[in-house]
């Protein structure tokens, strides 16, 4: 299972660090996953979960 928010796809992607001199290095940005437990359709499941997304779960998910 790819580190993955499971409600809104975010995900680690690359960018680059920029110097003064405008010099480029690249760097990795990571979101702020989660490793949570939720009821969905009267089953549990261990999903990555974004904090932002656990803020506002979709309607019928609970998280336990």
């Amino acid at each position: 299972m790819s580190k993955e928010c499971y409600f809104t796809g975010r995900k680690t992607v690359s960018s680059n660090n920029r110097s003064h001199a405008m010099n480029q290095t690249k760097r990795v940005v990571k979101p702020n996953l989660q490793k949570v437990t939720i009821l969905e359709n009267g089953e549990l499941k261990t999903v990555w979960a974004s904090a932002k997304a656990l803020k506002k779960l979709p309607a019928g998910i609970e998280r336990v």
